[in-house]
């Protein structure tokens, strides 16, 4: 009877062992690129020309705006859950800038079939969990589906940049009549209050023509109408510069905001 529990016992912690040491080493966060890289294709599921384009893509985009998005492919995450595991990683690595908490990372587990985009503190309103989800969902699933890594992180990172600079919303009709007839109406109202003003100091507008002259030319402060030049916002009509390499991680800080999807 004593061999028998002493069995199990030897048995029981023999399990819990191995069970821990593969727990650790499928824990074990990747140590933070040296040089410092944006795309790291730690699983070789990108060819050496899709990871360059990507991550000069990924670089131009944080030189113009601050902001990181990160591509990270691993073989496999063990037995932990891939949201986890992703703060973990961005934590470590520290995606984003201090302070400003603006960095994105979108995790592969490519034995897991499992992809997921986790959003820093400062990028939690700019990409809300129903976006990141619709990406992984609808983006990314379909293009992992098909073997199409590349393609799907490409369109995945263009559809965070353009969300992240106000292009795309997640319901473009709730603002499709609120912003432009407001402004408008503030514009004519404006002109209307110069319109007056000028009637006023000209005695009731018996020189009108000379008084409308005056509303034309260096008047208007430019700040009136900067809005409506097009462009992408801040970038000025798309695309990006060149620029040199990534300098590198800022130390951002993430809470556990995005979403993930199986393939």
């Amino acid at each position: 009877m004593m061999m028998k529990k002493s069995f199990l016992l030897i048995f029981f912690y023999t399990v819990i062992g191995l069970w821990s040491a593969w727990a650790q080493e499928g824990a074990e966060i990747p140590a933070r690129p040296n040089p410092p890289r944006l795309v790291n294709d730690l699983a070789n599921i990108l060819s050496p020309d899709e990871e360059a384009a990507l991550e000069q893509k990924l670089v131009a985009y944080n030189d113009s705006t601050s902001t990181q998005i990160a591509v990270v492919n691993i073989t496999s995450i063990g037995p932990y859950d891939i949201s986890d595991y992703a703060v973990r990683l961005a934590e470590s690595w520290g995606i984003g800038q201090k302070g400003k908490n603006n960095g994105i990372l979108i995790l592969t587990a490519v034995n897991e079939r499992k992809v997921n985009i986790t959003t820093g503190y400062g990028m939690e309103g700019v990409v809300p969990d129903a976006i990141a989800k619709r990406i992984t969902e609808y983006t990314l699933k379909p293009n992992y589906r098909d073997g199409k890594y590349y393609q799907g992180l490409n369109e995945a990172t263009d559809f965070i940049i353009d969300v992240a600079s106000g292009q795309y919303q997640a319901d473009p009709q709730d603002n499709s009549e609120g912003d432009t007839p407001i402004m408008f109406w503030l514009i004519i109202g404006f002109l209307v209050l110069i319109v007056l003003i000028n009637l006023r100091k000209r005695g009731g507008g018996g020189r009108g023509g000379g008084g409308m002259r005056t509303l034309g030319g260096p008047f208007f402060p430019p700040v009136v109408f900067g809005d409506f030049s097009g462009g992408r916002g801040p970038f000025g009509g798309g695309g990006f510069g060149g620029g040199g390499g990534f300098g590198g991680f800022g130390g951002g800080s993430f809470g556990g905001g995005g979403a993930s999807s199986d393939w």
